[in-house]
């Protein structure tokens, strides 16, 4: 099945903040330059890219000079504001090194949860990709409680990757694929390359939690792709340390775990 990504014209890349940052909260240039250009390069080869970052609250966080991610709302939603800005310069600066023209766009629970709402956001969507604008996505924190109801960015890159009819979904994380056990304890633990249905088995695989500055662990990527396979996407969990790994998820190599849709 993983040959049929080859075909795919239609990708979402999801990075967490574990991703784009160091263990002090402070941004990783290199990684999200190197990122840019893949994208870019996705995009130049006809393919429809949307990105969905996260990073927003821990970067502001740091910028702030706070210890660990917030646990007040309204200080999340500050530091949120904080940290969006800082973020979409930096994106910005380096897509447009590629000249590669990108977009903000800021979701709540209104906008996945309301019939207009949902049909506006797919249709700005579908505009930018079709003016070949690569959408940076994020949960519109500064001014909403959504990531913590979405649990982190993997759920709301789920339902951006089904609003949108995405084929394939790439969730960019600090381990490498989902193991029958955690990884990091357990050096017996072997990676499951290909889940074919997210049962009560496969959750029971998912470990904890990632840095003090993100939200997310492997139950919220799991979560992900129950959405995915409910909406027909495929989706893949890999190491985000190189960004060209995206490359080889579309090629077809056994990298990551592939998650089939369940319309397939």
């Amino acid at each position: 099945m993983r040959e049929l990504l080859k075909d795919c014209k239609r990708v979402v890349v999801k990075v967490g903040t574990s991703t784009i940052t160091y263990s002090n909260g402070l941004l990783n240039l290199k990684r999200m330059e190197e990122l840019a250009w893949v994208l870019t390069d996705l995009r130049n080869s006809g393919k429809d890219v949307v990105l969905v970052t996260s990073g927003a609250i821990g970067v502001g966080a740091v910028r702030m000079g706070m210890k660990e991610r917030p646990t007040v709302i309204r200080e999340k939603q500050a530091a949120a504001a904080v940290g969006q800005a800082m973020i979409m310069q930096i994106y910005h600066n380096f897509f447009d090194r590629y000249n590669q023209t990108v977009a903000q766009v800021l979701l709540t629970k209104e906008e996945v949860g309301s019939d207009q709402r949902y049909e506006n956001t797919k249709n700005t969507m579908e505009t930018l990709m079709e003016l070949g604008v690569i959408p940076i996505v994020n949960a519109n924190d500064s001014i909403s409680t959504y990531e913590i109801e979405i649990s982190d960015n993997d759920r709301l890159s789920a339902m951006v990757a089904e609003i949108i009819c995405a084929d394939l979904l790439i969730l960019m994380t600090d381990i490498d694929a989902l193991y029958d056990q955690d990884p990091k304890t357990n050096p017996n633990a072997k990676r499951i390359s290909c889940v074919d249905w997210v049962t009560e088995d496969v959750k029971k695989m998912a470990g904890g939690k990632g840095s003090k500055f993100s939200v997310g662990g492997m139950l919220t990527k799991l979560q992900a792709a129950e959405i995915c396979q409910d909406g027909g996407v495929r989706m893949a969990i890999v190491l985000g340390d190189d960004p060209t790994i995206i490359h080889r998820v579309i090629s077809g190599e056994d990298v990551g775990t592939f998650f089939h849709s369940r319309k397939e």
